[in-house]
């Protein structure tokens, strides 16, 4: 299958995750994506270890690297230098989309900026990440994931409540705005091609962190702003839907996610009380919420009888959403992974492969992370 963005030529300024992980996306459906990188050092990421894959050459690589980098040819190009500036205008002038994370202004002084790029190539589509976006009060500061995701307010509704003990704010266990924003950039991108097709002009994307996770807020910002109470941090408990969450067993806990009141009555059947169907406490979700401290211990005193296996079967079979807690090693070797193929080895590294599919085709590069400057003279070579 010809993949849908061939023949699409990416100029990879950025570092880190969330470009990185915008352009691995672009990469995987198909588009030419050069890595620009500092001689020598290479994007920061390549430096984020333990733990590391040795090369046989005696370098050695972060895991952290070949999470968002499949897929990519590396040149390594000194963009500060009068040279490696020009050579990177050169590569932009036959490029299609740029990508770059640096700060408000900072590529100006090297004529790799939006306005200059484009202005040599009216076709391309140019696409800048910060912390704060390219305009308003924050615009010069530098932005981190971990600090967007306590000044966005996702930290505020993630972790246990102040009165509990361990209880306080919490990040996410992965950088989540720095991901959720390479996906929000890549689609702006696709969308900035379509355009283009129409109009045959370019396009300049601003995308920020602090945008996008303020976006990510969802639900939890809809609640505030219909009500104007700040939602409060619930552990693993659901603003919106009970029973949700995690319910302790014989064993070990398990997730139960009832999302109507349909299999609500499958779980009051399961759990031996099909009464709990049209009792007025529990009939609906809104009088769920409302008689939570009820309704959930009254589970859990019947899902402690009994191994999470039994009750996971049980909810399968009444087509109840439930699930365990895994590690990410039971993840990977949950026989659905296996079956989708979400493991891939490249190169002799075992890597995630992607979720994206279309008509029946995976949609991820064979092109394992490049090593620092592998590709630099083919790159050049092609600018003759």
């Amino acid at each position: 299958m010809t993949k849908p963005l061939a023949g699409i030529r990416v100029l990879d300024l950025s570092r880190v995750l969330a470009g990185p992980w915008c352009t691995q996306l672009l990469a995987d459906l198909g588009a030419d994506v050069i890595k620009i990188e500092r001689p020598g050092v290479g994007d920061d990421t390549r430096l984020w270890g333990p733990p590391w894959v040795e090369h046989e050459n005696g370098t050695r690589t972060a895991a952290y690297f070949l999470a968002a980098n499949r897929g990519k040819r590396s040149a390594a190009i000194d963009l500060a230098s009068d040279e490696g500036a020009d050579q990177i205008r050169r590569i932009a002038d036959r490029s299609d989309v740029v990508v770059e994370n640096f700060k408000v202004g900072a590529l100006a002084r090297y004529g790799l900026d939006a306005a200059t790029l484009r202005a040599r190539n009216p076709r391309l589509v140019y696409a800048s990440i910060t912390g704060f976006g390219q305009d308003g009060p924050r615009a010069r500061q530098a932005g981190y994931d971990f600090m967007i995701q306590g000044q966005a307010g996702l930290m505020s509704i993630t972790g246990l409540p102040d009165e509990v003990d361990g209880g306080g704010p919490l990040r996410a266990g992965v950088a989540i705005v720095d991901l959720f924003t390479g996906l929000y950039t890549a689609n702006a991108i696709l969308a900035a091609l379509v355009g283009r097709a129409t109009t045959g002009q370019g396009a300049s994307i601003d995308s920020a962190l602090f945008d996008c996770g303020l976006a990510m807020l969802a639900n939890q910002a809809s609640n505030y702003l219909v009500s104007g109470e700040a939602p409060p941090r619930q552990g693993n408990t659901h603003p919106n839907l009970v029973p949700y969450q995690p319910f302790a067993c014989a064993d070990q806990p398990l997730i139960v996610a009832v999302g109507n009141d349909r299999q609500f009555a499958s779980l009051a059947a399961i759990l031996c009380h099909p009464e709990w169907a049209t009792d007025p406490r529990f009939a609906t979700n809104a009088a769920r919420i409302a008689h939570r401290a009820v309704l959930v211990p009254s589970i859990e005193a019947i899902m402690r009888a009994s191994p999470a296996a039994y009750w996971y079967e049980a909810c399968e079979r009444a087509g109840i959403p439930a699930g365990p807690i895994n590690s990410i090693a039971n993840a990977l070797a949950d026989p659905q992974a296996t079956h989708r193929a979400m493991l891939r080895e490249m190169d002799g590294m075992r890597l995630l492969g992607s979720p994206v599919r279309l008509s029946g085709h995976r949609m991820d590069s064979d092109r394992p992370p490049p090593r620092l400057g592998q590709h630099t003279a083919e790159i050049l070579a092609e600018l003759g």
